[in-house]
């Protein structure tokens, strides 16, 4: 009976050890404003794939897709306290926390996708990566944010001339606001949703955006002129919260930050099909699409000399650094 006792014992104790260094599960949340099936929260997804293959299952990143925790602002301070683990957002909210990231989104910054992503994968995008760790961030990859262009339903736009009086819807920011001012149009801040309804009564002439919101927010139908100046390029970033990821191993965080860059070519080649896709149909639709050459291009590049003028001295030092990349 003793022998029977004592093998209990063992067996017990011997579980009890096997319970206690068994490897902890973690389990991390990520916040996504966008659809489940949008080139942002599928590149979200793969990374939180190569997450769980790379720990063995140790470490889940759910993702919480279409604003399940909250508007991009809510998420990031959320992310910034420790609430949230990680958020993928447009860098233009993220610039209130770490002012010199503007000069990543200046307006015609970038000569074409080309440029964007020799700086983001190079030194200039890695120290800007960094930087949001002064903001108790964690800075793990760039996606792909296309290029943003005008469009209304007045007249054909082929040089900034052609903006002048329009009135533009803009998004409520000073950067956007100046932009449209110094392109000689009239800055007309509304929310998103209202859009199309202002298009449609004349509330407004025309807005900017991308070639799939152009599209899936029926803005094609009644703002049917639709320049490709390519005016913005405002990077999406993948931030994790410093608080928790300063609580992990050193090898845990590593795996984390090479998951995140080994999900970046999923997500442009998602956006480059979205944005494909989205062209054709506002062009079988026939709205009229033009592609303003070199030099009228530059009748746009030239109108933002005020506003690049206006940059304080660590931002015109960048916006240097960009221009000098091939």
């Amino acid at each position: 009976m003793k022998k029977i006792i004592t093998l209990l014992l063992v067996i017990v104790i011997a579980l009890v050890l096997m319970i206690g260094c068994a490897p902890k599960k973690i389990v991390m949340r990520l916040a996504e404003t966008h659809p489940a099936d949008y080139p942002t929260t599928i590149g979200d997804m793969e990374f939180a794939k190569l997450v769980g293959e790379r720990t063995n299952g140790r470490i889940t990143v759910e993702v919480y897709h279409s604003k399940q925790l909250g508007e991009e602002k809510a998420a990031i301070e959320q992310v910034q306290l420790g609430a949230i683990d990680f958020t993928r957002v447009s860098l233009a909210p993220v610039t209130a926390f770490v002012k010199k990231l503007d000069a990543l989104q200046l307006p015609y910054m970038y000569r074409d996708a080309d440029h964007m992503w020799k700086v983001l994968n190079g030194p200039i995008g890695e120290e800007m990566l960094k930087s949001v760790e002064s903001a108790n961030f964690v800075g793990l990859c760039w996606f792909d944010p296309g290029s943003r262009n005008f469009y209304n339903s007045k007249r054909e736009v082929k040089s900034a001339a052609d903006l002048k009086g329009l009135k533009i819807r803009v998004q409520q920011s000073d950067l956007m606001i100046k932009m449209i001012k110094y392109l000689g149009a009239n800055p007309t801040p509304l929310p998103y949703g209202e859009v199309y309804s202002a298009l449609k009564t004349g509330v407004i002439d025309g807005a900017e955006n991308n070639w799939p919101s152009y599209d899936t927010q029926s803005h094609f139908e009644v703002a049917r002129y639709y320049v490709v100046d390519g005016h913005l390029r405002i990077p999406e970033i993948l931030i994790g919260s410093k608080i928790v990821m300063d609580k992990l191993s050193k090898k845990d965080q590593e795996i984390i930050k090479q998951a995140a860059k080994d999900a970046v070519p999923l997500q442009i080649k998602l956006w480059a099909e979205k944005e494909k896709v989205s062209e054709d149909k506002v062009t079988k639709a026939g709205c009229k699409i033009y592609y303003p050459t070199p030099e009228e291009k530059k009748t746009f590049m030239d109108a933002m000399a005020p506003l690049y003028a206006e940059q304080p001295a660590e931002i015109q030092e960048i916006i240097k650094q960009i221009q000098a990349v091939q």
